[in-house]
Order: C-alpha cells, then structure tokens, then sequence
C-alpha cells in the first residue's frame, strides 16, 4: 500500500493554550511519521486559497481572524490510509461533539477553536501539504518500528 501524505495545523487555540507537544506527540504515538514541520504567520494569501471552499460563508472572515491570532504549526504527515487515520485522532470537528480521547474530545468545546485542522481525505492532503511545504522542506525517512506499526498492511513484512 501506498502511504499518503496529509496535512495537520496546530491552530492558534492550541499554540496560545501551550498544547503543541500534546498534539504532535499523538500523530507521532499512532505510528506516523512526521516528513516536514514548521511555525508560520499565515496572511491572507495563503488563508484565501486553503479555505477558497468557504469563501462565501457568512463566518468566513471569523476563520480568518481566528487563523492569524498568532502563529500556526505545520505538520506534513506520511503513514499507510493517513487521512482517515489522523481523522479518529483528531475526533469530530465540533469540540463538544468529539468523542473523549480524541484531541478535540480532550481539549476543545468549539467548532472553529477545535486545536487542529486534518487534510479530510487524501488528495486533499496531498494538495495541502504542497501549498504549505516545499520539496526541500519534506524529508523521506524510515521508522525503526515501521514493520510493527503496519505489520499487516506492510511490504516488508
């Protein structure tokens, strides 16, 4: 199987809140494995683009306010059926909603403050980690405990 590679932004309710660590460390814990990261300021630019599907919605000037209160962190994630993976971790989109034990069921009650952003499916993501991450920015790299993560799933195996 082939991996995919999505997208994760640690949205401003999160960095503010100090969750960083807590959020990438459970993509990493899953068995993912992490080929770019980085801090940025987002503008209007790059905003306009990534949420051009919302546009016409009454709250989309909300999103945008709420997505430059500070900084964001990008996470460009690779793993075997990723997007739907990172999804279950990252729980339903309303906080309130979520389920307990996922980042949204654990740390949010909002819809926009919801901590994280996940690529829903996986061209999307691949679309998205290419809007955020150069070539030079994403690294290729094997994971001691691959064979073990995707031990059914896997070619080595």
């Amino acid at each position: 199987m082939k991996e995919e590679k999505i997208l994760i932004i640690i949205k401003p309710d999160a960095i503010v809140r100090g969750l960083i660590g807590e959020v990438y460390t459970r993509f990493e814990r899953k068995g993912f494995k992490v080929i770019g990261t980085k801090m940025i300021q987002l503008g209007d630019i790059l905003l306009d683009d990534h949420y051009s599907h919302l546009a016409d919605k009454p709250f989309f000037q909300g999103i945008k306010d709420f997505m430059t209160a500070s900084p964001v962190m990008m996470i460009a994630l690779s793993g075997i059926n990723a997007s739907a993976a990172a999804r279950l971790i990252a729980g339903q989109t309303a906080g309130h909603e979520a389920d307990a034990g996922t980042i949204r069921g654990d740390f949010a009650m909002s819809i926009q403050s919801n901590i994280v952003h996940v690529s829903d499916t996986t061209e999307n993501g691949e679309i998205e980690v290419k809007r955020f991450f150069s070539e030079d920015e994403l690294f290729t790299y094997k994971r001691a405990d691959e064979i073990f993560v995707y031990s059914d799933v896997h070619e080595d195996f």
